[in-house]
C-alpha cells in the first residue's frame, strides 16, 4: 500500500493539542481533509471528542472508507479517560478494523516477542524489492501505537528496507494487554527485538519520546548501526523554563501537596485530567507524584548519550509546542562520541516546523531516507 502524505500544517482547531491530534492524522495520510474540517467545527470542548469522532468513524465505514474510518475511532480512543469503559472498547475496535479490514490483504506479519515473562507486539514487514538494502526498525513514545507508523514504514519497505515495528512498555498493547508499565530502559525491548530477529546493523528511528528513547538504546546495544531521533527530548525535567523548573523541584520535595495542587487542577480542566490520568494511566502509578517519578527517570544522566557511537540523525521543528528547540541543541552538544551527527532543523515555510515534523511527514521521510542511503 502507498500513502499519499499532504504538504501543509492546517489551523482546524483553535485549542493546540486539539489541532496537533487533527493535523497529525491527516498528516501521517490516513485521515479526509473535508471530514477534519467539519468535525473540527463540530468539537467545542473535549468533552465532544469521543462522540463526534466516533460518529465520523462510522459515517466513513458506511461509505466504505476503511483506512478513515479505521483512524477516526483511533483518534477518538486518544482523549478518552482512562477510567472511561469506552477506552479498551475503542482500542480493541481500532484494532479490528486495523488488522481484519485496512490492511486485509496487506502482506504484513505480526509477532508476540517473549519479554519478562509476557510480550512485546511487533509488525514485520518485508519489502517485496529485489536486494534488501538494510532494516529499519521503527518505534514511537510516551502513548503510541506501532499501527500509527504504518504509512512511515510503508515508505522504508517500497524503497527496498525491511521494517520491524514494535511496541515497548507503556505503549498500545505492550501495556493494555500485557501490563508493561513505561520504563526508561529502553536497551532491554531493544536487545530482545534484536535477538528474537536475530538483526545487526540496522538502522533504528525514534518517533517523540522515541526520540529519547532510541539514544538509550544505542547507548547500550551495538547491534544498532545508525540512530534516527525525529524529535528529542534529552531531559523532561529541562524542557520547562527555569521558574517553572525551580517550581517543579519544591514541589517534588512534597509528595502529599503536589498530589493536592495536581487534583485540584484536574478538577476543573478536562486536559490537565486528561493529561495527568494519562501519565499515570501509562506508568501504571496511583498517584501524579508517583507518576511523575517515572517521567523524571528520562534525564541527561540516564539518557547516556556519551555512549552513543554510531551515526546518528536529529529531526527538530523550530516551532515544536512539545519540545523546544533549546533540547535540540542540548541533545546534539551531548553526543560527544558519535561516529558522526547530523542535525536538520524543520521550519514553518517546509510546514514541518511542529512536533515530529507533522504538517510534512513526506519531507522528514525523504530526509530520512537519504541519509540512510
Amino acid at each position: 500500500m502507498k500513502f499519499k502524505f499532504p504538504v501543509g500544517y492546517h489551523d482546524f482547531h483553535p485549542v493546540k493539542i486539539i489541532d496537533f491530534q487533527l493535523n497529525r492524522w491527516y498528516s501521517l495520510g490516513y485521515t479526509d481533509f473535508n471530514d477534519t474540517l467539519e468535525v473540527a467545527s463540530r468539537i467545542k470542548r473535549f468533552e465532544d471528542w469521543k462522540s463526534e469522532m466516533i460518529q465520523l468513524a462510522e459515517q466513513a465505514l458506511s461509505e466504505n472508507r476503511y483506512m478513515n474510518g479505521t483512524f477516526y475511532y483511533r483518534a477518538s480512543e486518544f482523549f478518552t479517560l482512562p477510567d472511561d469503559p469506552d477506552k479498551e472498547y475503542l482500542y480493541d475496535k481500532f484494532i479490528e478494523l486495523f488488522y481484519n479490514v485496512f490492511l486485509e490483504d496487506e502482506p504484513i506479519e505480526r509477532f508476540m516477542v517473549p519479554y519478562k515473562n509476557t510480550f512485546l507486539p511487533v509488525i514485520r514487514i518485508l519489502s517485496q524489492k529485489e536486494g534488501i538494502k538494510g532494516t529499519v526498525i521503527i518505534h514511537g513514545g510516551f502513548d503510541s501505537f506501532i499501527e500509527e507508523f504504518y504509512s512511515m514504514a510503508a515508505y522504508f519497505t517500497e524503497s527496498g528496507y525491511d521494517v520491524v515495528l514494535f511496541e515497548g512498555p507503556g505503549q498500545g498493547a505492550a501495556l493494555k494487554k500485557y501490563g508493561l508499565p513505561l520504563n526508561h530502559e529502553w536497551e532491554k525491548p531493544a536487545k530482545a527485538i534484536l535477538d528474537y530477529f536475530q538483526l545487526d546493523e540496522v538502522t533504528w528511528l525514534g518517533i517523540s519520546m522515541g526520540g529519547w528513547l532510541c539514544f538509550r538504546a544505542a547507548a547500550f546495544e551495538p547491534r544498532i548501526k545508525k540512530v534516527i531521533a525525529s524529535s528529542v527530548a534529552f531531559d523532561y525535567m529541562q524542557i520547562p523554563n527555569p521558574l517553572i523548573q525551580v517550581l517543579a523541584r519544591f514541589l517534588l520535595k512534597f509528595p502529599k501537596i503536589l498530589n493536592y495542587f495536581s487534583n485540584l487542577q484536574m478538577k476543573g480542566d478536562y486536559q490537565e485530567r486528561w493529561g495527568v490520568n494519562n501519565l499515570m494511566y501509562i506508568t501504571r502509578k496511583d498517584t501524579p507524584y508517583d507518576a511523575s517519578q517515572v517521567i523524571l527517570k528520562f534525564n541527561e544522566e540516564n539518557l547516556n548519550s556519551e555512549l552513543v557511537k554510531q551515526d546518528v540523525l536529529i529531526l527538530s521543528g523550530d516551532e515544536d509546542h512539545f519540545i523546544p528547540l533549546k533540547m535540540h541543541y542540548k541533545q546534539v552538544k551531548a553526543l560527544k562520541n558519535v561516529n558522526s551527527v547530523t542535525e536538520r532543523i524543520f521550519t514553518r515555510k517546509e510546514q514541518a516546523h511542529n512536533h515530529c515534523q507533522v504538517g510534512n511527514i513526506g519531507l522528514a521521510l525523504d530526509v530520512m531516507l537519504k541519509w540512510i542511503r
